[in-house]
């Protein structure tokens, strides 16, 4: 077991129908409890289990929602429900209870990647909102710009109803939008993230690497690189605020050295008084596990750099401060895969909060689809 020491403030990204925007309570540990693994392959209702992406918990359910990234290339895009045991040594097992297609705004499922890019849905991040029972979901978007291909498609925050049927979505700000130019957002590195605040008012997503106009990609040695965290206005749909955020570098280099390699935030997770859990994950290519880092970040005094049209041009003030809370590689002494999905989970027998991470075995079969748990201590 291994016990990690932080000062910080957390509420439940838990659901219930009456919520207590003061609900905050201090914890300074958080203490690994279990690791549980998924057979890859794993078959469910006719869909293949993996590429899961984000995790949330529905408190007045005790269930899980699982936001699946198949493009419909395997099966249709969809989230699983499910049931998570949790003992006295951790967790027992893992359940599937359901499986939902998530609809796009024609009613009809997303279409298959390989056929038609431009009208799939690269899901990455869903939420539940238990105010207005409804979900919220996350999409990449395309960027593919080749001698023969211009599949450009916008990124998405989508409002669904519990089944997965498409409700409104969230307007975009102009630097989120994907363009043939380089400017404004990278493929396959834009709306990983999302957590609501406190009371469900507001919606945070973050973009898991630069945009163009923001600087170069995170790269190994002392590089650093800036991201955007967004504040989203949940009754407007619209961005009210964005905060700069830096990443570290890359750990490892790629081998070979032109091959493959990144570090971005696949998630967050709103804790309350401007503060979250980031998730940094970074992989680079010739080294089979992920390497993953968990902060606690606070926006609190960050510049609001929703005007500033290039960080790279102009450096915000005043960015969000960071501290580390885990290293996992080095702290857990297991390999750890990719780490996609963070939330708070149910109390454990000894009262204590439970927090969960979850990884995407990009259906590899020399991945793995885990589940951590963690006990947070008072």
């Amino acid at each position: 077991m291994t016990i990690v020491a932080a000062l910080i403030f957390i509420s439940a990204c838990s659901s219930s129908k009456k919520i207590q925007k003061s609900a905050w309570q201090p914890f300074k540990e958080i203490k690994f409890i279990s690791e549980y693994v998924v057979p890859n392959g794993a078959q469910f209702k006719g869909t293949t289990v993996g590429g899961l992406s984000g995790i949330d918990y529905d408190i007045k359910r005790d269930q899980y929602y699982l936001i699946c990234d198949d493009p419909s290339a395997i099966n249709p895009t969809r989230f699983y429900t499910a049931k998570i045991l949790i003992g006295e040594n951790g967790i027992d097992s893992v359940l599937f209870t359901e499986v939902d297609t998530l609809l796009n705004k024609e009613g009809k499922p997303f279409a298959n990647i390989r056929k038609d890019r431009i009208h799939s849905a690269d899901a990455e991040a869903l939420r539940y909102d238990p105010t207005r029972d409804e979900m919220i979901w996350s999409s990449e978007g395309q960027r593919v710009i080749n001698d023969s291909t211009r599949d450009l498609q916008n990124p998405s925050i989508i409002i669904a109803d519990r089944l997965g049927k498409y409700k409104d979505s969230f307007a975009l700000p102009a630097n989120m939008k994907i363009q043939t130019e380089e400017k404004g957002p990278r493929h396959n590195s834009v709306f990983e993230g999302l957590s609501f605040d406190e009371d469900y008012s507001h919606v945070f997503v973050n973009v898991e690497e630069p945009l163009y106009e923001d600087g170069s990609k995170a790269g190994t040695g002392d590089s650093t690189a800036v991201i955007h965290i967004l504040k989203f206005n949940r009754k407007l749909k619209q961005c009210v605020a964005q905060f700069a955020y830096e990443i570290g570098a890359v750990p490892y280099p790629a081998n070979p050295p032109s091959a493959f390699k990144i570090n971005g935030v696949p998630d967050i997770l709103y804790l309350g008084d401007d503060k979250f859990i980031v998730i940094e994950r970074a992989f680079s290519t010739g080294r089979i596990p992920t390497d993953v880092k968990i902060y606690l970040a606070d926006a609190a005094d960050a510049e609001d750099v929703l005007n500033i049209p290039s960080l790279k041009d102009k450096q915000p003030l005043r960015l969000i401060k960071k501290q580390l809370l885990l290293d996992m590689n080095n702290s857990l002494g297991l390999d750890i895969f990719n780490i996609e999905g963070v939330c708070f989970g149910p109390k454990l027998s000894n009262g204590n909060r439970s927090l969960l991470l979850v990884t995407d075995n990009n259906f590899n079969a020399k991945e793995k689809t885990q589940f951590f748990l963690f006990e947070v201590l008072p």
